[in-house]
Parts: structure tokens; sequence; C-alpha cells
């Protein structure tokens, strides 16, 4: 049996990975952002300027940011929603940690699992709501911002704005689906999730927009259809497989997925080893890298700053997908290790 507390059970590098980038995502953030609005826009190189302390602190932006969040949980609120039920979740689920715990650790990952206030869940309610719509919302200001500066937005600026609008737009639609991700079911709220929701989602994944108001792309007709071809290949895997795998969560005889094989485990859950599920092992994954290439691509490729949201996501994704591999070849044991015989690959079809 291992020791208490050893560094198996820790994720991120453990307390020393977690100091790293309690420091490490807010000056990424504020990097990305003064970089966007300069004039040589290099991503690997310092910023040209920073700010003085006068131009971070805004008592109307402060009430702003208050009153958006505010307006947020009143929605949140309303009694006339629909109320979904999540996966069941048991003592042992929850993420587990040393007796005395390390502070740097716990409050990087954090400790409660679904904090609460009554009905109020503060990790569902930070999921969704406030960051990814005020990621819209920062997008369309920059769009309006362009056209006052030049007349009218640029094709690019449009794409961007439509490709993520309706890559929020589809989250909100299958709200429900949240309720299964790791976020929901394995991570604790702690700074990870709620700088991650409220900081870190609407100010770096509007990234491209704001690239584009201050460096302006010219893009062809051409170019632009091709470009909308790739988001919609990539959406199409990305809608299809998440679309998959809640129908069968839900009704595994429902006929969309009845014909699918499957695979029995221990737990008396079944694993699709057909469909997308069958094709890679995170075919989900795959549809969000291609489409945040396409996102990018709008950008033009003059500089690596506008595919800082690729870089980062991939390397996201293929972290998040060896938590789950390891989760899940706990949860599964044998069964696992035959699902993984029978798709050997993780996310890139024949790559990886």
């Amino acid at each position: 049996m291992a020791p208490q507390g050893s560094q198996a059970e820790l994720e991120f590098g453990g307390p020393l990975g977690a100091a790293a980038l309690l420091l490490l995502l807010p000056a990424t953030m504020f990097h990305l952002l003064l970089v966007a609005r300069s004039g040589p826009a290099r991503l690997l190189g310092p910023p040209p300027y920073l700010p003085e302390l006068e131009e971070l602190w805004s008592p109307w932006a402060l009430l702003l940011c208050l009153t958006w969040l505010g307006l947020q949980a009143a929605l949140y609120l309303l009694p006339a929603r629909k109320v979904a039920e999540g996966q069941e979740l048991k003592d042992k689920s929850r993420l587990r940690y040393p007796i005395n715990g390390n502070p740097i650790y716990d409050f990087f990952l954090g400790r409660e699992l679904n904090p609460r206030i009554c009905s109020f869940d503060f990790k569902y309610f930070c999921e969704l709501r406030p960051g990814l719509i005020g990621w819209v919302l920062i997008n369309l200001a920059l769009l309006m911002q362009e056209a006052e500066l030049r007349g009218s937005p640029s094709l690019a600026m449009w794409l961007v704005n439509g490709f993520q609008l309706l890559y929020v737009g589809d989250a909100l639609w299958h709200e429900e689906a949240v309720l299964t991700t790791m976020d929901i079911i394995h991570d604790g709220f702690g700074f990870m999730l709620a700088f991650g929701d409220l900081a870190w989602v609407p100010f770096t994944y509007s990234l491209q927009a704001q690239f584009l108001l201050y460096h302006p792309e010219p893009l062809g007709l051409p170019l632009a259809s091709v470009i909308c071809l790739i988001n919609a290949v990539g959406y199409y895997i990305f809608r299809g497989a998440n679309s998959q795998k809640n129908t069968f969560r839900k009704n595994p005889s429902d006929p969309r997925v009845a014909d699918l094989e499957t695979i029995s485990t221990a737990t008396g859950r079944r694993l699709l080893v057909s469909g997308w599920w069958g094709m890679v092992r995170h075919p989900n994954y795959l549809g969000d890298l291609i489409m945040a290439l396409a996102w990018s691509l709008p950008c033009g490729v003059s500089h690596l700053l506008p595919y800082f949201y690729l870089l980062y996501f991939t390397a996201l994704l293929v972290h998040r997908e060896a938590r789950d591999e390891q989760q899940c070849l706990q949860k599964y044991g044998l069964a696992w290790h035959a699902y993984c015989r029978r798709v050997p690959y993780r996310i890139v079809p024949y790559i990886y």
C-alpha cells in the first residue's frame, strides 16, 4: 500500500506545479493581452510596454464585472428552468489529499468538489455562464470597435466571431452534457477552474479577435471558404461524437446507438468501440482541435500569437486525455485494456 499523501495521488506536478501555475497563468494572460495590441505582436518576445498601475484599475470596470456576475447569477437562479440530474457522485469519487493537506495545491485544485449555497452550485454556474457568454460579448465588442475604426468589420473578424459564437451556442444548447465532464465529476472548485472560467476563457479565447483589431488581415472569399469548411468538419466531428456519447449514456437502447458495438465492464457500464468512439478514444478532442485551427487561420500566418490558443489547447487536451486515461484504467481495469487494444489511437487517427 502506498504511503498516504504520496506523489502518485497528486496531479499538475503536486504543490510545486500548482504554485508555478498560480503565477504562470495570470502572467501569461496579461502577456497575451499586451502583446496582441502591440505592433510586433511577438508571442515569444517581451511586451513592448508595461501599463502603469492606474491603467489596471477602474472602479467602473469593477462595477461592470460585478454587475455581469450578478446578472448571470440571477438568471441562473430563475425558477423556470430545466433541472437536469448529473451522474451520482460518491465519496470515493472525490479528490484524495493527504490528511494535513497542502495549502497551495488545495487552493489551486480545490478541496470542495461541489461548493453550494442552497441550490446555487458555484462550479456549475462558472463552467458555462459568465466566462463563455463574456467571451462572445468581448468578441462582439471588438467587432464593433473595428467597424468604428475602419468603417466595417473585416471578413476575418466576421469569421472568428461566427465560429466562436457557434461553439459557445452549442455549449449552452447542450448544457446538460457538462454534467458528465471531468471538470464537474472529478476536479474540485479551486483556482484552476475559477480563474479558468472567469478570466482565462473570456480574455485568452478572444485572442484572435483582439489580434485582428490591431493587425487587420485581408482575407479573400476562396480562402475564407476553405477555412469555413475546416471549421465545419471540426464541428461535425465534435458534435457527432458528443451527441453519440450522450445518447448512449442516456439510453443505450436508443435506435441511433443500439447497433453500436460495446465492451462490458465490471462496473456494469459498457464502453463504445464503434461509431465515432471506435475511431479514436477522444474524437470530440479531435473536432475541438480542428475548430481551433479554423479560428486561427483568419489571422494569417505572419504571427504566431493568434495560434496560441491552438498550441495551448493541444497541450491541454493531451494532458486531459492522460488524466482521463488513468481514471478509466482505475475504474474499468481489464475492460479498459481491451478497449485500448481495439481503439489504439487517442486523439488523432494513425498519429496519436
